[in-house]
Parts: structure tokens; sequence; C-alpha cells
């Protein structure tokens, strides 16, 4: 995005993670780029670009269709900094020797500093990193030294200072690795020399000239308003761009929280001024998911109706633009921005989209982490309520049900939702929590309920830690607390007699069930 700023460009190699070398880059106030490995010559050919860091990724170097860069590259004087992946063919590239483990090694590891670095600089002797590897280093380039090692990995961290390239089996990026925020600080402030003048003030200034650029001065953009942070960001930074040419459109699909639809378009209406034209498509989107199972096909169905819907809308009033709030996990997780990256799901603002789609896109915050939106909310004036609000799923409860979308499904998980948003509330758990909601599952249970049987369904709840929303921790949340949302769900929900809490991480899982 930035063509004035001093760049990292980043390599993407498939890595899920990528866009975590991008957060941590821009948190020491720098402005990072992913590039795939096709542009990477043409990229780090721009003036603006400081250096270069070669992500992960699930390849072998020796993998027939293993992702390379050319020779200009490597021969960037740029300093060069390989992670895991990149570091294997960092290595490869200029003289050394890389083999199959015997063994994947995955997870945390104890790192020991070996000698002084730059990279390292600020690190204790020893230290906690994060393993994820299948290939191992055996022999270094001629001009390499060894800074850092763990018991399984002899060159952990590796250095050619005269040639200015760096390397490290381990991941830095990820909160797992201790101190690894304070390396990629030392590569893009220390070693590459940038000043570290990137900002959300910076970005607002330049997305707001992206749009003007884009839009023209008679031309109008409908606005995909939810009322969640990413939405409502998004809302607000295209009406500071274009003015009353945005018209904000809120699609009340059946499938929002309880009361939710209500809420926003009055907020939106009377506080912030927007004009928001509320549209009632309930019975559009269930006839749409009915009989429909496969959370893919749910977010595509859901995809397709959202874009007739606001080409409808669109059509009424003469806009050219769709506006989104697509941030950079939604990216990631649907595809990686130009690497070899698997898709873990489809996100409904970037896939079904129809090819002809009848709209031009604007994503004003695509390359924005969800921390980072939250931010540029405070800066816009955006109410806290709405800036500390957790995360919901574009195809709202479709992803939230566990088989076919009914009314009478949706009917109580808006309920037992409800129940632990408001104790969550209450208790004080919601600031302290990143993202908390109920999962409807098609199972039944049997239990007991005064002097009778009952055989009916069950509803998970989840809860989970993150700053980026990459990854995440399950929340330990008191059990006198879990057991007060159990006792009123199944006592106040009609259709639900047993309620479990899901304790899984991100990863291994996603933190949507589906």
């Amino acid at each position: 995005m930035s063509q004035t700023h001093e760049t990292i460009a980043i390599v993407d190699f498939g890595s899920q993670v990528t866009q975590l070398i991008a957060r941590r880059v821009r948190e020491a106030g720098v402005y990072a780029e992913i590039v795939a490995p096709a542009g990477a010559a043409a990229r780090i050919a721009q003036p603006q670009v400081r250096g270069v860091i070669l992500s992960g990724g699930p390849s072998s170097v020796y993998d027939e269709q293993a992702p390379d860069l050319p020779d200009a590259v490597f021969a960037t004087d740029l300093p060069i900094l390989g992670i895991c992946y990149g570091m294997q063919l960092l290595v490869h590239r200029t003289g050394g020797r890389v083999e199959s483990a015997t063994e994947r090694e995955f997870g945390r590891a104890e790192v020991l500093v070996d000698d002084d670095s730059t990279l390292l600089e600020g690190w204790p002797d020893k230290s906690v990193v994060w393993m994820s590897h299948g290939d191992s280093i055996v022999e270094l380039p001629a001009g390499m030294r060894v800074i850092a090692h763990t018991a399984s990995a002899p060159y952990a961290a590796v250095e050619d200072r005269a040639r200015r390239r760096w390397g490290v089996q381990f991941h830095p990026e990820v909160r797992h690795t201790l101190f690894g925020a304070e390396l990629l600080r030392n590569f893009a402030l220390e070693i590459c020399g940038c000043r570290g003048d990137w900002s959300m003030a910076a970005y607002e200034q330049e997305a707001i000239e992206e749009i003007r650029s884009t839009v023209g001065p008679g031309e109008k953009v409908v606005c995909a308003l939810s009322g969640g942070v990413d939405s409502s960001v998004m809302a607000l930074l295209i009406h500071k761009a274009i003015g009353s040419r945005l018209v904000a459109v809120f699609v009340d699909n059946g499938l929002l929280r309880k009361d939710e639809a209500e809420h926003v378009v009055h907020t939106f209406r009377d506080r912030y001024h927007l004009p928001v034209e509320a549209v009632d498509a309930r019975d559009r989107f269930l006839g749409a998911l009915a009989g429909v199972t496969d959370p893919e096909e749910k977010r595509r169905r859901i995809g397709h109706t959202f874009i007739e819907v606001f080409d409808e809308v669109a059509g009424r009033i003469d806009a050219g633009y769709l506006a989104q709030g697509t941030i950079y996990p939604d990216r990631i997780e649907s595809a990686s921005t130009g690497g070899p990256s698997a898709t873990i799901k489809t996100h409904h603002n970037v896939g079904g989209l129809p090819e002809r789609m009848k709209l031009s896109l604007i994503e004003p915050l695509r390359w924005l982490f969800k921390d980072e939106v939250r931010r540029l909310g405070e800066q816009l004036g955006l109410d806290p309520a709405f800036v500390r609000r957790h995360p919901f799923p574009g195809p709202g409860l479709a992803v939230r049900i566990v088989g076919e979308i009914t009314a009478a499904q949706i009917a109580v998980l808006q309920e037992a939702d409800a129940i632990f948003r408001e104790e969550l509330e209450t208790s004080g758990w919601m600031e302290k929590t990143s993202q908390a909601f109920a999962v409807l599952l098609p199972v039944k249970t049997v239990g007991v309920m005064g002097d009778g049987r009952t055989y009916e369904q069950v509803v998970a709840l989840r809860s989970v830690d993150t700053d980026d929303f990459m990854t995440a921790d399950w929340s330990r949340l008191p059990h006198d607390f879990l057991a007060r949302v159990a006792t009123r769900i199944v006592g106040e929900v009609r259709g639900v007699n047993r309620v479990v809490y899901d304790i899984t991480s991100k990863p291994p899982g996603t933190i949507e069930w589906l």
C-alpha cells in the first residue's frame, strides 16, 4: 500500500502465519508488505524497501514444486532474514546443505544464545522459541556462523554479517517465541536502519487518499455495514473520505445475534449521522440455506446472497462500488496473499463473490490486523463499546449452527448466546476475553428436568484470548462462572439440556467452529 514509507518486504512461502511477521514488524513502527515469490525481485528493487524477510512454509527445498526465488533476490545488498523454510532456502541457495530430519520438530524448544549478534540483542542466554520444521540444516555456507542453538537444532539462528544475511529455524512471529518481537524489531530498526515512522495515523491518511483516488467525484459507494468493529471502522473511514456519497446498507439476514439489527441501525443513524438503509432479507437468506449443512457451501450461498442484495440496492442509488471490512486474517485464512498457503476456510468477504459482480470492490482495511483496526477506530472517534466488540462472523449464526439452518435453530442459539454475553458483561469478563460465543450442535443427549426425561440439543461455549486472531488460547473462565451460564441456558432456553466448554487453542483448532 505505502509508496512513501520505508518498507520491509516479506516473501510469502505459504506459512499460515506469514501475516504475523508483518504485524510484528509494524509493531516496531515499520511498514511491512507481503509479496509473492514471483513478484519479490521487482518489489525489493523499489527504493523504499529497506530489508527482506523470507517466511516459513510447508515445503521442503527439495520438493519438485518447492517455491524458489530468482538469483537477483539473493544477490541484493539489502539485509535478508530467513525464517524456517526461508532460512533453509537461504542456506540452500548460498552454498549450504539442508537434509530431511528423522522426525518433524514441532512445539516449544529452549534456545541457547552462543554469540553476540545485533539480531538477538536483548535476548537472555536461554529462552523459549516455537519450532515447526521437517528439514534441518546440516552445513552452513562459507562466511555464515551460528549465533544460537537448541538441543535438536544446532543451527537455530545464524548470521553472515558481511553479506547481511540472517536466519532462524524457529518462528519469531508467534507469541510462543518469548522474545520474537524483539528479534524482528532488531532486524527492522537496527539491521535495516528503518526510522520507525509507520502508524495508524499514517495509514488513515493513505487509505483516505486511496479511496478518493479510486472513487470519482460523482460516484457513490455502497457500504456493507454489520455493526462489527471491522465494518464500523470501514464505514467511518469511507465516510470521512467521501462524505454523503457513502450509502451504508445494513442487511438483516436473519442470522444475527438477539436484538442486533435494531441496535446497529439506530446507533449509526442517530450517533454517527450515517445514511443507513436497512434491508430485511431474512426469508431470502433462510431460503438460500435450506437443506445446506456443509460450512463452505453455507459461506458461498451467504456470500452470493449478500452480493445480490447489494447489487439491487446499488442499482437503486446508482452506486459503482461495494465496500467491505475485510482484514488481513480474513485473507490469509481464505487464501494466501501470493504464497502457496493452504485455504483454511472461505471468508464471506473474500469468497462467494460472483465472477461477474456488478460492483467494484473497495477494502480499505485489507492490510490491517484486528488490533490495528481497533486503534484506527479509536482514532476515528468510534464509540469504545463498538471498538471493543468481540468479532462476529459475516455469515453470522450460520457458522455457529452445526448442521442445517432453520428459524427454530437460530432462535435457540440467539437465546443461549445472549445469556452467555450477558453474563460476560455483568461479570467483567467480556473485556478480559477476545472473542466469546455459543455454538449449537446437531447432537441430542438424554437429560433429566424435573421428574421427566429429556432428549434435547447441546450448546458449546467458546471463548479465546488473543491479540492477533491468527493464534489464540482458550480463556480460563472461572468454574463458578461457567456453572452459572450453563444453569441459565439449560433452565431458560427450551430445546437445550446440556452445555459444554471448548478448551481447544488455535492452532490446532480455529476460533470459529465452521
